[in-house]
């Protein structure tokens, strides 16, 4: 039997807009805790439009695993509306901060890693600095590979910042909300 595309696990983001209220973090993430999907990353912030959140979840599942996680997340009275993007509809960050002892300075083989990288070192200290990266998981991951030798002291990646291709904004979503 041939699977289908609905079928197959892949890699999805959701972006989920909410109201500004204490406790929507949880109340998001037990739906797809609920649902036995991990997240693979999640970042929250203001959206464009005042007083609305914006979550972006980033996780492996099949379409249709996703479609119903989004049903459930807008029954939500403070959701305002959740889309599923596939990988090719949106356009995406993240950033890492490595942080590597100073010492690893003295031969310029880190800072020959940093330039090829398209990294930039943030700060200097005696003992340590650190580095950051922006980019796809794919490349803050290879730098992370090319900076252990040097002993890294520290590692943190964001979770996936995106906006969409389509050209639709947000607020024309919540004045047809409005409208029904």
């Amino acid at each position: 039997m041939k699977t289908q595309d609905h079928d197959r696990e892949r890699s999805f983001t959701v972006s989920i807009f909410t109201e500004d209220r204490i406790g929507m973090l949880n109340r998001v993430t037990i739906i797809f805790t609920r649902r036995h999907l991990n997240i693979a990353s999640i970042t929250a912030s203001e959206s464009e439009v005042p007083g609305v959140f914006r979550y972006t979840i980033v996780l492996q599942a099949t379409r249709a695993q996703v479609d119903k996680v989004v049903g459930q997340l807008e029954r939500l009275v403070e959701v305002l509306k959740a889309f599923v993007h596939e990988e090719e509809e949106i356009v995406h960050q993240e950033i890492a901060l490595y942080k590597v002892r100073t010492g690893t300075l003295a031969n310029g083989a880190v800072e020959r890693v940093v330039r090829e990288n398209h990294a930039r070192i943030l700060s200097v200290d005696t003992q340590f600095l650190v580095i950051e990266r922006t980019g796809h998981v794919a490349e803050t991951q290879a730098l992370f590979e090319q900076l252990k030798p040097f002993g890294i002291l520290e590692f943190a990646r964001s979770g996936r910042v995106a906006v969409t291709k389509p050209m639709k904004e947000l607020s024309t979503y919540l004045k047809e909300l409005e409208a029904k």
